[in-house]
């Protein structure tokens, strides 16, 4: 195992580091990716610690940027393995990992591409994810890894802090929506903590929030996924309105909504901001055919 004195050679990266590492790459991090690029070893143990990973871990970490919280869960972890979409972040990250922690290096594997069309990942299937995530495409990723790697049982994601509120709210907050619906068909999900802005290189405009997802069963129905969530869908689209209104184009008329509604044990004067994923599955069983 590394030290993790944050001056000897091998530890954790400080904001001297980041910034040295970004100058001798030529990297500006850009808006267009989301990049901020977090400069706080302290920071990065805590999200490992949090996401209570541990020596038999097989992680997935998405946007590992210049590799602050790459090392961090190589020093934990079993192995690690980072989805990198940037040319130059992705051919330098694997002789930052080398150079810091030589012992841990046959423990990581670097996937170049876009997180979105990863469907496989060498090594042993993961069992975590965890990740600081683009605030742009946050949510699409996290859930495209939960339905993409069924082997991965803990999430911890760094997210900007309304996608945190948004993911981990309950039916009947006002925030509730597509994003906490979807994410609930996989997990258990909750706030895990907070993130100021200083911890990070540039400074965002905006607080982040860590989101802890634990691997559940979906909710039993004979609809399958796609089906409940083109409901999930549908409901939301147009949240004001009732879900007899709401899901009318969905179902093919307000009345035929409504049957479904009513067959699924669900009022029709309801709003999609009050139901369960398992009442969505339920309403998406008895959509007409």
């Amino acid at each position: 195992m590394s030290t993790t004195d944050p001056d000897a050679p091998g530890a954790l990266l400080g904001p001297a580091d980041v910034r040295a590492l970004a100058a001798a790459l030529g990297v500006r991090p850009t808006k267009q990716r989301g990049q901020n690029f977090v400069i706080d070893a302290n920071t990065v143990r805590r999200i490992v610690r949090t996401a209570e990973v541990g020596p038999d871990d097989v992680v997935a970490e998405v946007g590992p940027g210049l590799g602050s919280l790459t090392l961090a869960l190589l020093e934990t972890a079993d192995r690690v393995t980072a989805i990198e979409i940037d040319d130059v972040l992705a051919a330098a990250l694997p002789a930052t990992v080398a150079a810091r922690l030589p012992e841990r290096a046959d423990r990581f594997a670097l996937v170049h591409s876009d997180a979105m069309a990863v469907t496989a990942l060498p090594g042993p299937a993961p069992t975590a994810l965890v990740a600081n995530l683009p605030y742009n495409v946050a949510v699409p990723v996290l859930l495209h890894m939960l339905a993409t790697f069924p082997t991965i049982e803990r999430t911890l994601v760094m997210v900007q802090a309304e996608v945190a509120d948004r993911l981990a709210a309950a039916p009947g907050n006002k925030v509730y929506g597509v994003p906490s619906v979807k994410a609930n068909w996989y997990a258990r999900v909750r706030r895990a903590g907070s993130i100021g802005r200083n911890v990070f290189w540039p400074a965002p405009n905006v607080d982040s929030g860590l989101v802890s997802l634990v691997r559940r069963d979906p909710p039993k129905t004979t609809a399958t996924r796609a089906e409940v969530f083109a409901a999930v869908d549908a409901a939301f689209a147009q949240r004001r309105k009732t879900l007899r209104a709401a899901l009318a184009g969905w179902a093919g008329s307000a009345a035929a909504a409504e049957a479904a509604l009513v067959a699924a044990g669900v009022s029709p004067q309801a709003r999609g901001e009050a139901l369960t994923v398992e009442e969505f599955a339920a309403i998406a069983e008895h959509r007409p055919v």
